[in-house]
């Protein structure tokens, strides 16, 4: 068909006939609700570049997940920031560390939404590394036995699934190992397939205190110039037993989250991460752009792409308009 006979404006010309068209639809049920736990009681400390966020004591963070269980968000993601920290990041299998305790403190009082826990070494180690180091370089055999008993920790704790961050290779096969010879086969493993060694977790690692003391993570973590390396990481997760693949961070990645939907019959997970929420916040302050509007757009092209699930900071605002 070519005009005049077809006219593609027939179909936008209301509401309801862009309704009634619309090819991707945003659900609540999409989201998943990121977390920040720390020591103490009453504690609700705002995080400076991630506007309505914050670092939350168990009491306050239980709180907080009742909101987002009645929002109908069904899961959160938690991230710990321990009291002490030294070289091998001992606090993140510690069971009375502060993921544990939170988890087990959230599934008696919320235990009606899926608890995912990230599993990596960064906010417990004094240098900020995502693994053990071995003189200036991180170790990566040597840290996947650590991985794995983060993992376990908050298996036992009660979390409902694991999702490891630390870009070491051969993390999903240890963990998924660990979990299976301790009897915790059905628990399923969200992977942090392909991440980017990104700028756009700043914000993150003021909220998380886990930036590295010494170099960075570009060793370990993705070269952001690669699409191709990115679906031999994601093989590989799937082939080591990942349940979910993610790719990290979404909006400058879009085409990955395409390329992995495409490619891989699991679902796909996408992280709107920190850097993403802070400037569209930064925006809509400064008056620069409609803030609700520039969020639902975001997220929608990141479900377009082809995730189907979207981790964001957004999760509670997007609900609200979602219902």
């Amino acid at each position: 068909m070519s005009f005049p006979d077809y006219r593609p404006r027939r179909l936008r010309k209301n509401e309801n006939f862009r309704r009634m068209i619309r090819e991707t639809g945003l659900s609540v049920d999409d989201l998943v609700c990121p977390l920040f736990v720390i020591h103490g009681s009453e504690v609700k400390n705002p995080i400076s570049s991630m506007p309505g966020n914050f670092q939350m004591s168990i009491d306050n963070l239980v709180e907080e997940v009742k909101k987002i269980r009645d929002a109908g968000i069904p899961a959160i993601m938690l991230f710990g920031i321990p009291e002490t920290k030294d070289e091998e990041g001992s606090g993140a299998w510690d069971e009375n560390g502060i993921i544990q305790q939170a988890v087990k403190e959230i599934k008696d009082e919320v235990a009606d939404i899926l608890v995912i826990t990230d599993v990596c070494l960064c906010e417990y180690t004094s240098h900020g590394h995502c693994g053990v180091l071995n003189g200036s370089e991180v170790d990566n055999d040597a840290t996947l036995e650590l991985l794995s008993r983060t993992a376990l920790s908050h298996v036992l704790a009660g979390a409902d699934m694991v999702a490891p961050s630390a870009m070491m290779d051969g993390q999903v096969c240890a963990i998924r190992e660990m979990l299976n010879d301790e009897g915790y086969e059905d628990i399923p493993i969200m992977a942090y397939s392909a991440k980017y060694a990104s700028c756009f977790y700043g914000p993150f690692r003021e909220a998380a205190q886990g930036a590295p003391q010494v170099g960075d993570r570009r060793a370990y973590q993705m070269d952001p110039p690669n699409s191709r390396e990115a679906i031999r990481e994601i093989a590989l997760d799937v082939e080591e037993g990942a349940d979910i693949i993610m790719v990290k961070p979404a909006l400058p990645y879009l085409d990955i989250i395409r390329r992995a939907s495409d490619k891989f019959d699991l679902p796909v997970a996408a992280y709107n991460v920190s850097g993403e929420f802070s400037m569209i916040k930064a925006a809509d302050k400064l008056g620069w752009l409609d803030g609700k509007k520039a969020m639902m757009e975001s997220l929608l092209s990141i479900k377009r792409a082809g995730a189907d699930i979207i981790i964001t900071y957004f999760a509670q605002e997007a609900a609200e308009l979602l219902k």
